[in-house]
């Protein structure tokens, strides 16, 4: 790579041409050890592709990978010109402990593996020459889910003039804001690196969604050299577009730095202009609306691909979380990714960013708790810095389930984040995710007497909650709890509850200003919960564990039946957690659409049917799981099989029909929690769902059995990125019959060939425990779906074959002519 001058400071994006593979050590190098070597573009996971086994060190926590230290590699060459400019590399993210060498000297670390931090490089690189930047990044048993490993975020290089904008300029704020005018200021930071003063003009342009520009400012500057000076800029904007979930408008802020009239550094930022507050009257408000978030908490990983994260994929999840009803979304347990925020941004999705999983008491063995004393405050500092000017972000949260808050030293600790997060900024209120049953468990083991409080069952904390939830959830609201965590929620704008929702009644008395925000709660549990969300105005909203099934965590979602020894963490070769409203390649599953029921978003019922082969078994209760069922009525069963159907409606009444025969006519909506159950026989052809309110007919949906001979339908997914945001495109492969049913059934495997300009980037489908690896051409399909994840390499058109030895074979034209066809050279099933 050969970056040559501009007359102003570039930021250009440094993801290509990088060389991945696990260490090896010198030592093992003289012995003859190989290693294993990949070219990549970044963002990419070291781990993801690896081989998973059952003996692996974190086993099901992080879905059976394996742990490892990888090293990442490029060369590069700079023109001779920049010998005087400074050099600074931005990583938005590298898991975990990285270490930044050029040249083979050491230039920089950082032990957070969600972090933004930056290296200045610019002692070591050799203007004019080849220069090699290596990265070092581990994952070992640190983390209770999936992490993946290496440089999963983007990466950028920043060549800058010795006068300068730090890398977090320009911070944009609304002081004031209402229909007739926005009072914003513009803070700047400029570092004269140079041994003379330097006399610049500081010019500011505001631009609207047009290209207009709408408002300007103009300052001169002096900067002494070795300075750093702060400029703030005030100015009005009339009539401004407000920012918010229904109306997301975002307007453009560019600063340059000009001197001697030419343009010496510039940066640009996205901004909405909003406000947001909370009290306990009106609970939380946007622009002076009161709103109730409808939240879900989101794991980091995206699946088939491992942890990374670029633009295409976070705007592919938080459009179909969207869709689905949610508003707001909690990144658990760590700062949420540049990229995900600018989706965020884009599509007006409400974002809590989260800290930390663990402060000074660790949860494995060797996890952050070990760098949290010394690097807090820094991580913290990054994370709003990096937050600032998102619109999306509207609350902080300084924790997840945290041992310590149950003491004084929790206390003490929950004053100094949330105090260094209002000191950095105090425009967003902050919460923290506490799980009172977890912040008393110390003592609850003393008392229990029959375990010490460092024993724990089989699964950890999560096992214990899951076994016993009503009990914890009376824990919850308990006088110990009350008064171990009275402090902790003392400093906050916002008492997060995990699982805690027998305090939001409790709280209305003991503490009639607290306000309450359900951070993390059970996903069948939501008709109840949502039912005290619109019941208290100091209840803002619910977060339900999870929108999106992700890796590790294995099987703590699953079902389980009676007849078989109940075990939480299931075993391998199980990855994914099999919770969450959405599966890993973003089908929606049941329970998405029954949530939506509860909050009134759902246009017609919704039916699915449980699988008649499990009819007579009783299912092991799970506070993570949902019901055996499926929206489908496509049965490899014998005709008359008993089975149960759910339909899922806020109407007043559900009839049911199979084949046109009625089956009864039952209550639905809030007096049933939404949902209507039916035992019925299976008999291929039709059911029919009728929704009733007052007596009136308002809806109805119909499922029908696929039926005659079956095709591979492959479609393109349509996506706003570009070359520079990955140029990643989604391909759903499905088998359906000549009317357009999915068969369910259909669990064949499937092969795919990518021509023209363009590569496979992973393959599979939403199976919770499949051996396959997302990175070979061949997987198989699970409920009848996959999904390929193709990226263009070179301008033109990517051509995409899937075949199958049981369905007609079908492919898609991506970047060019778009077609969706079956050939005839396959099987009919």
């Amino acid at each position: 790579m050969f970056i040559g001058k501009e007359a102003m400071s570039l930021k250009t994006l440094f993801n290509d041409d990088w060389i991945v593979g696990p260490k090896v050590s010198p030592y093992a190098q003289l012995s003859g050890a190989q290693t294993q070597e990949k070219r990549v573009r970044l963002p990419y996971d070291a781990t993801v592709e690896r081989q998973r086994s059952a003996d692996a060190l974190d086993r099901g926590q992080v879905g059976y990978f394996p742990s490892g230290t990888y090293v990442y590699s490029k060369e590069f060459t700079l023109a001779q010109e920049y010998e005087d400019k400074t050099l600074i590399l931005e990583f938005q993210g590298v898991y975990r402990s990285a270490m930044v060498y050029v040249n083979g000297a050491y230039a920089g670390q950082q032990q957070n593996g969600y972090a933004p931090f930056t290296v200045n490089i610019t002692p070591f690189v050799r203007c004019g020459q080849k220069n090699k930047i290596t990265v070092e990044a581990r994952a070992l048993k640190d983390s209770r889910w999936y992490t993946g490993a290496g440089i999963y975020r983007d990466v950028y290089l920043h060549v800058l003039n010795s006068t300068h904008l730090v890398l977090s300029s320009p911070q944009v704020v609304v002081r004031e804001l209402n229909d007739l005018k926005a009072v914003v200021e513009v803070k700047n930071e400029i570092i004269n690196e140079s041994t003379h003063t330097r006399e610049v003009r500081l010019h500011t342009d505001i631009i609207d969604r047009d290209g207009t520009v709408v408002e300007s400012l103009d300052n001169p500057v002096t900067a002494f050299p070795g300075e750093k000076m702060l400029d703030t800029q005030k100015v009005n904007i009339e009539q401004p577009h407000k920012w918010s979930p229904d109306a997301p408008y975002l307007y453009v802020v560019k600063t340059e730095i000009i001197s001697d009239g030419s343009v010496v550094d510039d940066a640009r930022c996205s901004v909405g202009l909003r406000v947001v507050s909370v009290d306990a009257k009106n609970g939380f408000a946007i622009n002076g609306e009161s709103l109730k978030l409808r939240g879900a908490c989101v794991h980091p990983d995206n699946g088939l691909l491992g942890a990374v994260s670029n633009y295409c994929v976070e705007l592919r999840k938080m459009t179909k979380l969207k869709a689905a009803g949610f508003n707001a979304i909690r990144s658990a347990h760590n700062p949420i990714s540049e990229a995900a925020l600018r989706a965020c941004d884009e599509i007006g999705m409400l974002v809590l960013d989260e800290t930390f999983d663990m402060w000074t008491q660790g949860k494995n063995d060797f996890d952050y708790s070990l760098d949290f004393p010394e690097w807090w405050k820094r991580d913290v500092t990054a994370m709003v810095r990096k937050d600032f000017n998102h619109p999306s972000v509207v609350m902080y949260s300084i924790g997840n389930e945290i041992f310590e808050v149950g003491t004084p030293q929790g206390g003490v600790w929950s004053r100094r984040l949330a105090s260094t997060i209002r000191e950095l900024d105090s425009s967003r209120p902050i919460t923290n995710g506490i799980n009172g049953f977890v912040a008393v468990i110390d003592q609850l083991a003393k008392m229990m007497g029959d375990r010490s409080a460092s024993e724990e069952p089989q699964g950890g904390v999560n096992s214990m909650m899951n076994s016993a939830s009503d009990f914890m959830n009376k824990i919850s609201a308990s006088e110990v709890v009350t008064k171990a965590t009275e402090e902790s929620y003392s400093v906050l704008d916002v008492a997060g509850m995990n699982y805690g929702d027998a305090r939001y009644s409790i709280d209305q008395k003991l503490f009639p200003h607290r306000v309450i925000l359900g951070t993390e709660t059970f996903p069948p549990h939501i008709a109840h919960n949502w039912s005290l969300v619109e019941k208290y105005s100091n209840v803002i909203g619910d977060f339900t564990w999870t929108g999106w099934d992700y890796l590790g965590e294995a099987g703590i979602g699953r079902i389980q039946w009676k007849d078989e020894p109940p075990v939480f963490e299931a075993p391998f070769p199980w990855k994914t957690a099999w919770v969450g409203d959405f599966d890993i390649t973003g089908n929606p599953r049941p329970i998405s659409f029954y949530r939506r029921a509860v909050f009134g978003l759902l246009d017609k019922p919704y039916i699915s049917v449980a699988n008649p082969a499990n009819y007579h078994r009783e299912m092991l209760e799970g506070q993570w799981s949902w019901s055996d069922t499926l929206s489908t009525w496509t049965w490899n069963v014998a005709s008359g099989s008993e089975t149960s159907v759910e339909v899922y409606s806020d109407a007043d009444e559900i009839e049911l029909f199979v084949n046109g025969k009625t089956v009864g006519r039952k209550p639905s909506g809030k007096a049933t929690d939404y949902i209507t159950k039916f035992d019925v026989k299976y008999v291929p052809g039709t059911i029919k769902a009728v929704a009733y309110t007052s007596g009136v007919e308002v809806s109805d949906s119909v499922l029908a059995t696929a039926d005659g001979a079956r095709r591979l339908v492959v479609t393109k997914e349509p996506c706003k990125g570009s070359s520079a945001d990955g140029d990643l495109c989604f391909i759903d492969i499905e088998v359906q019959d000549a009317q357009g049913v999915i068969d369910t059934t259909v669990d064949e495997a499937i092969t795919i060939k990518i021509s023209g300009s363009g590569e496979l980037v992973a393959l599979g489908s939403g199976c919770p425990n499949s051996e396959e690896s997302a990175s070979a051409e061949e997987t198989t399909l699970f409920q009848g779906k996959a999904l390929a994840i193709v990226r263009s390499t070179s301008p033109g058109s990517i051509n995409v074959e899937v075949r199958s030895n049981g369905v007609i074979s079908g492919s898609v034209c991506v970047n060019g002519d778009e077609t969706n066809k079956g050939d005839s050279d396959g099987d009919e099933n």
